[in-house]
């Protein structure tokens, strides 16, 4: 499976900017810094595709990779802790919400990126409740796992699971590749 085969698309701020075709969009959300960059690059195995940054708030776009030819990785602002003005965190929350709540745009996957040692903070929760209630097709992505001993990751997976119920939770590591091909085959179309 050809992963390299993915390009960036364009930043979206606005409806006026959508991609205007019928590819499937899998979205990638989770709080500043938890790894929505770093995972989508290590999906594609090219480490500068989306851009990193160690500065919370950095992504405010909504930015579209086309992976494969088959589906829109859409690199969501993240939500939480950004050290940005109140007016951007408005902002940021509006395009995020503008994003999932526009009938014209359907996600075949929201990716929920969370850290595996924090768990599920307010915020991951809060988000988790507007997808469901959204009614989207939910994967939890477990990520930074190798950061934990094999005891503190089975006590982290088990804890997050309980709190998500019957959407998958995926343990990931972008640095060390961990999850990589199960996540693929999670989010490409059938």
């Amino acid at each position: 499976m050809d992963t390299q085969k993915t390009y960036f698309v364009r930043g979206v701020t606005g409806p006026e900017d959508l991609p205007k075709d019928t590819t499937p969009h899998v979205a990638f959300i989770g709080r500043s810094n938890v790894g929505k960059s770093s995972t989508i690059n290590a999906l594609t195995n090219n480490k500068s595709l989306a851009r990193t940054s160690n500065t919370p708030g950095r992504t405010q776009e909504i930015n579209f990779f086309l992976f494969m030819g088959k589906i829109y990785l859409v690199d969501l602002p993240g939500y939480g802790f950004a050290k940005v003005s109140k007016e951007k965190k408005e902002l940021i929350k509006s395009r995020i919400l503008w994003y999932f709540e526009s009938p014209a745009i359907r996600q075949h996957k929201v990716v929920l990126i969370i850290d595996a040692k924090v768990g599920l903070t307010a915020d991951d929760r809060d988000m988790l409740e507007l997808f469901e209630s959204y009614k989207k097709d939910i994967i939890i992505l477990a990520n930074k796992i190798d950061k934990l001993s094999k005891n503190e990751a089975f006590t982290s997976l088990k804890k997050i699971q309980s709190i998500v119920g019957p959407h998958p939770v995926i343990p990931f590591s972008a640095e060390k590749k961990i999850g990589v091909q199960e996540l693929i085959a999670s989010i490409l179309p059938q």
